[in-house]
């Protein structure tokens, strides 16, 4: 007998498996819907209440016990199924097969239609149904659409109970996703990033950044670039990590920063850039300039491609502003020209203050613009969000301010701003005691997220849809 494939007549290659719904399908269900009017609200909209659900979607019975069991009900819907068919000259499905080959003839942009509506959490689920859904689903153009039509945010995190696994989480703390770490048993931690991969690191020189839609982890190599051999800093050193993506060109990139414990008293800092690509074991680090002030490595933060940082305070006198930003752009793989001013910098008093110890800055990354974050320690504990508005005149504008009533002091590195929601809400992380914080700016309350504590987190831009691997929760 022969296996091989069936091949289409006139030699227009293999039969495409029945149920597979093509790409060109999808197209032609895209544009329409893009080309379409918007629907009144509630018209030409299926409703998908339970209430909607009949009895035409089950069998019909075969005996008289099944008639007793599936009731009058079941009865008069059967038979109006069947005087519909006749009176159109067709006959009605009889049996399971019948009804699985009438169902299937379900229209393309009906079912894009009913699907696209559903969570991916579910779609995820219903992809074992059938080879069709399965094929609708994991389409790219369906994909896009559908992370398009649903923003709800999603994080990659860590859990301090559980090192061997990178969990996919929602806003309500629910796990929809987790996949295995491979760097166990040398955990690493996930970096905070928006993007659609992750970047996994330790204080110690490893890093490795991983693609959760192919499931492809690129290990980057410990050695250091030709140019920095034998430098000082590296032999116990402590690295920093940055992961941005060049808008310009869709690379994605890798800053390192070799920062000896003492570097205070000798050597320098020394900062390194790796593409991602497909051929990453044959790449290597690029030594680049290191600027002219040192930096707090901690501060460090990714703007649309741009890695920020504030200048260290150790080696600056008390009339030294302490909100000075130096910034790398990973697209051109160099120090953009010209220090940028932070919102305290024209406060003398202010100035002194942060000097003082009696105050601490951090960056941040909110809504697309960079953020510095003022916490205050005196009188009570209170976080400023100032919003860099434009660059060239050096504009910054305060949007929150954020009282820490209930919560004790941990420190500017501890509690970081994630996210902006539409509603204006803030989500907080606190490093300390791993908890995820929704503040409400109107009523100055907060609530915490329910979930296991948290050892690192992460944004994930990216559709759980194009998710590879894993356990589905």
């Amino acid at each position: 007998m022969d296996h091989s494939a069936p091949a289409r007549k006139h030699g227009r290659g293999p039969v495409r498996p029945p149920g597979v719904v093509s790409s060109w399908q999808l197209r032609e269900t895209a544009e329409r819907r893009a080309r379409a009017p918007a629907p009144p609200p509630n018209q030409g909209q299926p409703d998908l209440t339970a209430s909607s659900v009949t009895a035409m979607e089950f069998a019909a019975p075969n005996s008289p016990s099944d008639q007793r069991i599936l009731g009058p009900w079941r009865l008069r819907n059967t038979a109006a199924r069947r005087a519909s068919a006749a009176a159109h000259g067709q006959q009605a499905p009889t049996n399971r097969r019948q009804r699985r080959r009438r169902c299937g003839e379900l229209n393309t942009d009906a079912m894009f239609d009913v699907l696209m509506r559903l969570p991916a959490k579910e779609l995820c689920h219903l992809r074992a149904v059938c080879r069709r859904w399965r094929s609708l689903t994991t389409d790219n153009i369906f994909i896009n659409l559908h992370a398009a039509s649903h923003t709800g945010p999603l994080f990659l995190a860590k859990f301090r109970n559980d090192q061997e696994h990178i969990h996919v989480v929602d806003l309500s703390g629910t796990v929809v996703k987790t996949m295995v770490d491979t760097s166990a048993p040398a955990p690493h931690q996930v970096l905070f990033s928006r993007l659609s991969i992750a970047c996994l690191a330790t204080e110690w020189n490893r890093c490795r950044v991983l693609n959760p839609a192919t499931g492809v982890v690129y290990v980057l190599p410990q050695s250091h670039a030709l140019e920095h051999v034998n430098r000082v800093n590296l032999s116990s050193p402590f690295t920093f990590f940055a992961l941005g993506r060049v808008a310009s060109t869709g690379a994605y990139k890798v800053l390192r920063m070799f920062n000896r414990p003492g570097f205070m008293d000798q050597g320098e800092q020394l900062f390194e850039v790796f593409t991602i690509n497909g051929d990453a074991a044959h790449a290597q680090w690029r030594a680049r300039q290191s600027p002219e002030p040192f930096v707090e490595p901690k501060t460090g933060v990714v703007v649309d491609g741009v890695v920020h940082f504030l200048t260290t305070m150790k080696r600056q006198n008390m009339e030294t502003p302490p909100d000075i930003i130096v910034s790398f752009d990973l697209g051109r793989e160099e120090w953009m020209t010209g220090d940028l001013k932070g919102p305290i910098s024209g406060d003398t008093e202010a100035v002194r203050s942060f000097h003082s110890n009696k105050h601490e800055l951090s960056l941040a990354e909110l809504k697309g613009s960079l953020v510095v974050a003022c916490y205050h320690r005196h009188p009570c504990y209170r976080m400023e969000l100032w919003f860099l508005t434009d660059r060239e005149k050096g504009i910054w504008v305060k949007e929150y301010s954020v009282l820490f009533v209930q919560y004790p002091y941990y420190g500017a590195h501890v509690v970081k701003p994630l996210l902006v929601l539409d509603d204006g809400r803030l989500v907080i992380y606190n490093g300390q005691t791993g908890l995820l914080l929704l503040y409400n700016p109107e009523t100055n309350e907060f609530a915490e997220v329910q979930m296991a504590p948290l050892d690192s987190v992460s944004m994930f831009t990216g559709s759980l849809l194009s998710v590879q691997g894993g356990d589905m929760v």
